[in-house]
Order: structure tokens, then sequence, then C-alpha cells
């Protein structure tokens, strides 16, 4: 199976297309119940300060038929997790909590149906639901398999009225069995520790001296005397066999302090890894404002969390699972480490997001590799999307002209659904735009005509209607009424109002522009350090061959 993004409700997806036990990891930072609306930002580009909005999701939850339904399925399904759900229910009543909780536990269920049996789970959560969410993980995990809660702290210390400062999440880690994969990994020493090092061999090399005893006696080897030294009689024990500290005095790895004392074991600088990873990380920082990473996408997560997380709990060719991917981030760490993936996010902005990213990041021999599921390949789908969600389906269609969406409000910007910003003069800088209408529905002349309305009062270079129709003449007279842009730099001229059907983009029609030397929809990710697309197209090769 190729690396996918899906467009659609997890839960869905999740039950009709990933097999049991096909995935190593599953990374998810789910909704928390914070009772918020979460926008994706798009800086302005044309120098000012302001920026852009549109709603990326509303992380509201209540409790209404289809919450009380989902809550009814857990519960008859039988098990701990339906002992789980009833107590919360005790607990909670009909609460909009519990819906929350409702619409988490079967598709936390189906991730554990996926997870291989060496296979590792880390659910990315804050403080509102983070200890229902524990409750709730071990009854689909079981308590044994409760690994670590991990401590982020995602933000610099700020002030809060009548508490202490909320500057981390939790991430709770569960294996699905004892025997699930463990990298591990290390963090650099800090300064401290490295002071230690203050001794010097012949050749160079930096050491300290260490213990070689542990508290506590023992009635074995290590609770006996060695070469005159009785660990007994300082309530001791030696942390390894008589035999290995003989193997270290003849590879002088052990200290005998001159002046007396118990021998000592010889750590060296340049064989120390590191510290192993603990369970808070302090070491990670949040994505500000001036990173190179930041897409302006709501609760992204930074490239270094996501490394750590997936190189800790997977192996090169392992499948990584995002069930609530948004902009994407786990995808893009894992196809930079050489994991294969699965994405799925219920919102088509955010997967043409993820689309832009991955192209971004790795170029265009990414579209070999991965496939899009859910969204529409066909005029039909299109008008199905569009009868079941129009926002959706103006997203997806202004997807198709790398087009980013632009919040609908009444007054100034009424008649825009998208924006395209580009530059095609290398001496001016000046930042050109089209303006991208929508319509599913019937349409017209007038819509022409409103739409050169709004080009003409944005100073906008073209103008594009996006409908599922095909145009009437009078409309294409009206379109064509309006005349053309002239690019000086490239002396070419293109139409300033156009009229592009779905069907015509779905076949590969595209729009009339000029040639831009920076088009700038969604903020462009950074370029990945390594290349591992072919890589990948090999490992998808052999895996179809077997």
């Amino acid at each position: 199976m190729k690396n996918t993004l899906f467009y659609g409700d997890n839960l869905d997806v999740l039950r009709r297309h990933v097999a049991d036990e096909s995935v190593a990891l599953v990374y998810l930072d789910p909704p928390f119940k914070s009772d918020q609306n979460y926008n994706v930002l798009f800086q302005e580009q044309d120098g000012s300060r302001s920026a852009a909005q549109i709603r990326a999701f509303k992380d509201t939850w209540q409790w209404d038929q289809s919450a009380a339904a989902a809550f009814e399925e857990v519960v008859e399904e039988g098990g701990q997790v339906s002992l789980a759900m009833q107590a919360f229910r005790t607990l909670l009543g009909e609460s909009d909590m519990l819906a929350y909780l409702s619409m988490m536990a079967p598709r936390l269920k189906e991730m554990r149906r996926v997870l291989k049996q060496s296979g590792s789970i880390y659910l990315h959560c804050d403080p509102t639901a983070s200890h229902y969410l524990k409750i709730l993980m071990d009854a689909v995990f079981g308590p044994g398999n409760f690994r670590n809660e991990i401590t982020w702290k995602r933000t610099s210390s700020h002030g809060t009225a009548k508490r202490y400062g909320c500057n981390s999440d939790t991430i709770l880690f569960y294996g699905k069995t004892d025997d699930y994969l463990w990298n591990g990994g290390f963090t650099a020493f800090d300064e401290q520790f490295i002071k230690r090092f203050k001794r010097k061999d012949s050749d160079g090399r930096l050491w300290y001296d260490d213990n070689l005893t542990g508290a506590g006696t023992t009635e074995g080897e290590s609770g006996q005397d060695w070469r005159g030294f009785s660990v007994r009689e300082i309530g001791r024990h030696w942390r390894t066999t008589h035999g290995k500290l003989e193997r270290l005095v003849a590879k002088q790895r052990i200290y005998f302090p001159p002046k007396g004392g118990f021998p000592r074991l010889k750590r060296y600088l340049d064989e120390a890894e590191g510290v192993p990873f603990q369970a808070v990380w302090t070491d990670i920082p949040p994505i500000n404002s001036q990173a190179k990473e930041r897409l302006g996408y709501p609760t992204q997560k930074p490239e270094a969390l996501l490394e750590r997380i997936i190189s800790a709990s997977s192996n090169e060719g392992d499948v990584v699972l995002d069930p609530f991917c948004g902009c994407g981030t786990a995808v893009a760490v894992a196809q930079r480490l050489g994991r294969r993936w699965i994405g799925i996010d219920i919102t088509c902005l955010a997967i043409s997001l993820m689309k832009h990213r991955l192209h971004a990041a790795f170029g265009e021999a990414i579209k070999d590799i991965y496939q899009v599921i859910g969204e529409p390949v066909s005029v039909t789908d299109a008008a199905a999307l569009a009868a079941e969600n129009p926002y959706q389906f103006q997203w997806w269609a202004l997807g198709l002209v790398n087009a980013r969406p632009v919040e609908q409000k009444k007054g100034a910007d009424r008649g825009i659904d998208g924006r395209i910003f580009f530059h095609d003069e290398a001496k001016s800088g000046k930042t050109k735009q089209i303006i991208i209408s929508v319509k599913a529905g019937k349409t017209g002349p007038a819509h022409v005509r409103d739409l050169r309305g709004v080009v003409d009062r944005e100073k906008a270079a073209i103008g594009l209607l996006i409908t599922m129709e095909d145009p009437t003449a009078p409309m294409r007279k009206e379109a064509a009424s309006a005349g053309f842009y002239e690019c000086v730099a490239w002396n070419t001229k293109h139409p300033e109002i156009q009229i592009l059907t779905v069907g015509e983009l779905l076949k590969g029609k595209t729009l009339d522009a000029p040639p831009s030397r920076d088009i700038r929809t969604f903020k462009k990710a950074p370029r990945a350090r390594r290349k591992p697309v072919e890589k990948q197209r090999d490992l998808l090769d052999r895996k179809q061959d077997e």
C-alpha cells in the first residue's frame, strides 16, 4: 500500500481501509475539548502585519443524538471500555465532556486493532481532558501496557491569574503488548555534567570516576570481597561480577585512588552517548512566530517532537499512523525518517495544506509514492461533496488551483472565496493577487460581473470563477469583455476574468497566469534535510513484489 492521505472521518477510514496489525506506531493529537475555535493564520503578503484567518475546526463538543448513539454503541459492545464509559456517565452525566469521550472511545479501539503486537501509541493532550483520557486508554490498552506520562514544556513561563502557569502538554505513551519496539535515544549532556570530566589520560581523553558499587548488601558474588575490598563492610555490593571487574582492570578502565578508598570506574567523555530520554521534555521548544517550519496551522507541533517519538518507537519501513493529522507534521517527519505513513483528516483544508507541505519539502517526486483517498475524483463526487458540505467543497475546489481560502465575512470580503498571491516582476517585488470565486450551483452572467467588480475593487491582476456547470455563452462573453492582464516581465497576456469548471480542473486544465517566480499560497515548508523519496520508492516496489 502506498503512503496515503485520507479525507474523511477517521473512524470510518480506520474501519474500512486500515488492516488489522498493520501499523507500528500511532501518534494522535486530537482536539482537547477546549471549547475554542482554531483558525489557520495566513500572513498577508503586502507587507502589513495583519493576518488573514479561516477557521480550521471548532473544538466544541455537545451531548446530542449522535453523541448518545456513539456512547450506546461502545457500551453495548461490553468489556472494560464499556465499564469505563458507564462510570464516566455516572460521574459526568450527559455532558459535553461525555460527548467528547464517546467520540474518542471507538476511535481508540480501532487504533488498538490496527497496531502490531510490537506497536506503540502516543496520545497528545492537555489538562482539559488528559485525566479522563488516561482512564480511557487504560480501559482500551490495559493499565499494564501504560509506559509513560510524558510532560512536554510547550511554552515559556507566563503568568496566570490565581493559579500556576499552564505551560505544558501531556503525551500518554502505551504499548500494545509487553513486546513493544523501543529504540530509545539520548539528549545532550548539560554543562554541569560535562564539567565532571576533569581528568585526562596520557592520550588526552577526558574522563571522570564513577561508582562501582550499589546500595545494600547481597549474598551472591557481588557481595563478596574483591582484591581486598570488602563491600559488605560499607553496606554495599559490587555492580557487576568479579570476572568483569578483572576485565575492566585489564583494559585500564578502573581507577584505584592513590590515597586509598574503593576503586572507581573510568567513564570517558568521547564514549558517552548522552542522557537517556526521560519523561519530562524541556529541550524541544514550541514553534515560535519566526520558525522556518511554522505553517500557520492551529495546534501545529514542532518536527523535533515527532522526530523523537517516531525514532524511539519505529524503524525504517514501518507504518506510522496519524488519525488527526492536521497540517501533517507526523506525516512529514515519517517521510523524512524513511517510514511509511497514513494520515487522516476530516477537512479538505488540512489535506490541501499537507499536499502542499509534502511537495515543498520533498519535491515533485513525492507524488509517485503517496495517494489521496476520499477527495472527489469525478464531477459526480464533487457534486456529492457540495451537497453534503459546501464549505469542504469550496476548500477542495480552491485546492485544485493551489489557492488559499478566505474567511467568509460580511462587507468588504464578500465575493472572495480564495486568493493566490504571486510575483512576476523581479525588480519591483510588488505582490500581485488572483481572486477566486467558487460556485457549486446555478451560475449566470451576474456572477461574472460580480467577480469583475471584486477584481477591480481589490486591484487584483486576475479573477477566476470555478463552477460545477459549464458556463453559458453570455457568461463567456461577459468574461471576454474584461480584457487581459499584461505581464510586462514575461511579455505575456492573460484573460483578466477566467472561468474553469470542476470537470476541466479534474482533467488537468490550469489557470492561465504569468510564470511566477514566487507563488505564495501557503507558507512553504522547508526542504527536507534528507532525500528519502527514492529510498521509499524502492521500498514500496519491494513490498509489492513480496
